[in-house]
């Protein structure tokens, strides 16, 4: 071996182990649920979007809002996913017996924060559209009268449709990934603080 070599090889502590292990495999479970989730309510958007379009004239403006936020939040998602990929390609890094390659503690404390980050944010724009769809919701159960049936169509949009239940879903299905995110970046960021 050179002395470069010897010099940039570092055998690896059990306390970095443990942390390298951690990223990923916290990384590698909060990837599949953020994916797996952010894919069932693309879609369920993207049913909505389509639903919403081929009823133009009896949409509600509110409906429309919690869309456009839901479909933010899904977009913020799909980047909390990629983010938590790389936590286990920083796992991989903490690995390596190379000292070089390894990032330092204060990289991977930046990369947690830049998660916690990404998933607050996605929480508020998913938030918001759960906020405006609820609110369409309830304006709509509140002036529909009750015990009666309404057989004019132009009055139909005072309807609870099951459009608005599915944008509630997905605001709901995003939230919860959006939720594993935030806590798996803050038990990381614990994990790393204890070594």
């Amino acid at each position: 071996m050179t002395s470069d070599k010897i010099e940039s090889y570092s055998p690896l502590s059990p306390a970095v182990r443990r942390v390298a292990s951690a990223f990923r495999v916290v990384g590698t479970i909060s990837f599949w649920v953020q994916i797996v989730l952010a894919v069932v309510s693309t879609l369920v958007l993207i049913f909505s979007t389509t639903t919403l379009s081929l009823r133009a004239g009896s949409g509600n403006p509110g409906t429309g809002a919690g869309l456009l936020f839901a479909v933010f939040g899904v977009l913020v998602l799909f980047a909390g996913a990629y983010w938590a990929f790389r936590y286990t390609q920083i796992g991989k890094q903490l690995r390596s017996g190379d000292a070089r390659t390894r990032p330092k503690r204060g990289d991977a404390i930046q990369a947690l924060r830049l998660g916690i980050v990404i998933n607050l944010v996605g929480l508020l724009l998913t938030l918001l559209g759960a906020q405006a769809t609820v609110g369409v919701l309830l304006a709509k159960s509140l002036s529909q009268p009750q015990g009666t049936a309404i057989f004019d169509p132009s009055q139909v949009t005072r309807l609870i449709q099951p459009l608005d239940i599915f944008v509630v879903q997905a605001n709901i299905n995003t939230i919860s990934a959006h939720f594993v995110g935030v806590a798996a970046s803050l038990w990381l960021a614990r994990t790393m603080s204890r070594q």
